[in-house]
């Protein structure tokens, strides 16, 4: 016979209580589940420097330059002092951080004004990485990383463009402040064109009637030490030749201003959802071209006062954070693209008035090179929610932000996706003290490679940047003075062999 349930007849005392502790589960799961993702994913604010050096900030030893925001930045967070920047020139640099990947495996280098994009769209790229796992993301500042396909018309729309590779928005400087075109561009197109005023650009050939800087020195507010000879815009003579536009020209001292309030904007207008900002900062690099309130301002002139405007801009983003509640659940990093230079092409007095400043502190070498002062930079993290502070001297490379933002923001990296960034996420947070990899491997600007292991590096001679091998131990002799190439002859063939290998693996 069939038994069927009766609502009316009285349910067992068994029953009742499995059921009661079934339900009180499924209220715990519910109530957990809405937890977690009450919890939101921490924003992620990357702010990169141009040029800055090892010893340009005061909690690194500079004296002579006051940089508060971003000392008091690095009190509240993970100061590193062996970090590096992938390369010692900007492009490639900038290319391996958003790629994840080695830019001499595309044999990227220094870009002119007018060159074509290098991160060629449907590259998974740091945003759009982001973005699939609900970022909003927004690129602001300097770009140098090519536009469109070549023979850029900067009078229409310009693609592809940082928004065709990962990025909601974006208001950038196509190249540098010593390249043309020196206008602005947001969302792909130039901001203030005057249609009937079109803009023409080209490294090859003068066009227009503009002046020239080889032409008329005379009209120049900046001299020359090399180079840089070609149009002059704003009293300033730039590589490669421009015409039209005027009412799109940026002023150079309005420059550090302009970018930081399309920043904090970006903030502002996405503080309710998590948010990517790539910031990068032109100040530091040519022209060097302070705003009236920094100009004079530091004890080591020009050079000085850009690296205060620099602090400034950071204390800009770190105030807006806080104004919106957003301190504590947001990582902010502070770095460069590279080591420092001091002449690079302008006679602005930087050399002169340095007043015994060190740019790359004790470090040998500057920006091009391949010895530390061209790529071991200053590195500050600040996540005051998770991260405790201290200090860490454990080797960070900053490709390996892709794949530890990666693993932070749970994507799953496939097949040559970044696949020369590995993930250093407990490191960046300061839970590891270990070094998490085997190596690390810097580029100078034509692609010559010099690798670091432990406390080792090999500089070697088909690097193009020595006569013979040069080994130096960075543990006793961080100012690289004693090659111990000949007294170390197998080490130098075993780092010898993890280039050769990193050169002949396509994959990580």
């Amino acid at each position: 016979m069939t038994s069927y349930f009766n609502p009316l007849l009285p349910i067992s005392k068994k029953l009742l209580t499995n059921t009661t502790i079934c339900l009180s589960l499924f209220s715990s799961i519910s109530v957990a589940q809405k937890a977690k993702t009450a919890v939101r994913t921490p924003n992620i604010v990357i702010i990169l420097a141009d040029d800055i050096g090892f010893g340009d900030f005061g909690c690194y030893g500079a004296k002579r330059v006051k940089t508060p925001n971003i000392d008091n930045l690095a009190l509240r967070g993970v100061q590193f002092s062996n970090a590096c920047s992938p390369a010692s020139t900007s492009t490639p640099s900038r290319y391996s951080l958003l790629t994840g990947e080695f830019a001499w495996r595309k044999n990227v280098g220094i870009l002119p004004g007018d060159a074509g994009i290098t991160i060629k769209p449907g590259t998974l790229t740091m945003p759009s990485m982001l973005q699939q796992q609900g970022y909003i993301t927004g690129c602001v500042g300097k770009w140098h990383l090519g536009l469109g396909l070549g023979n850029v018309d900067f009078n229409k729309e310009v693609k592809p463009s940082p928004n065709d590779i990962g990025f909601n928005y974006s208001f950038i400087l196509p190249a540098t402040g010593d390249r043309v075109p020196c206008v602005y561009l947001e969302n792909s197109r130039v901001v203030g064109l005057d249609p009937n005023d079109p803009i023409e650009v080209s490294y090859t050939h003068k066009v227009g009637n503009e002046p020239t800087g080889k032409d008329h020195p005379e009209l120049l507010r900046m001299k020359l030490s090399e180079g840089h000879d070609k149009t002059i815009v704003n009293g300033i003579s730039r590589i490669g030749y421009m015409s039209g536009g005027k009412s799109a020209w940026w002023k150079d001292e309005d420059l550090a201003e302009v970018i930081t309030k399309k920043a904090v904007d970006f903030i502002k207008n996405n503080a309710k959802k998590p948010f990517f900002l790539y910031f990068a900062t032109h100040d530091i690099h040519v022209p060097r071209v302070p705003s009236a309130r920094f100009r004079g301002s530091s004890q080591c002139g020009v050079r000085g006062d850009v690296i205060q405007q620099f602090d400034w801009s950071v204390g800009e983003i770190l105030s807006t954070l806080k104004s919106l509640n957003l301190e504590e659940n947001t990582i902010v990093i502070v770095t460069s693209d590279n080591g420092p230079i001091i002449d690079d092409g302008y006679a602005d007095g930087a050399v002169e008035n340095l007043n015994g400043h060190l740019a790359a502190g004790i470090l040998r070498g500057f920006k091009y090179g391949l010895y530390e002062g061209g790529t071991r930079v200053p590195f500050i993290i600040s996540w005051p929610k998770t991260i405790k502070p201290g200090k860490s001297d454990v080797p960070f490379p900053f490709i390996d932000l892709f794949a530890s933002f990666a693993d932070l923001t749970h994507y799953q990296l496939q097949g040559n996706e970044a696949m020369d960034s590995q993930d250093g996420i407990s490191t960046l947070l300061g839970k590891n003290h270990k070094p998490y990899k085997d190596y690390v491997l810097i580029q100078n600007n034509n692609g010559g490679l010099a690798v670091k292991k432990g406390d080792w590096k090999l500089i070697p001679i088909e690097s193009k940047a020595t006569k013979k091998d040069e080994l130096y131990n960075l543990k006793e002799d961080i100012s690289e003075t004693k090659n111990m190439a000949d007294q170390e002859k197998e080490r130098v063939e075993s780092l010898r062999k993890i280039m050769i290998d990193i050169k002949a693996n396509q994959k990580k």
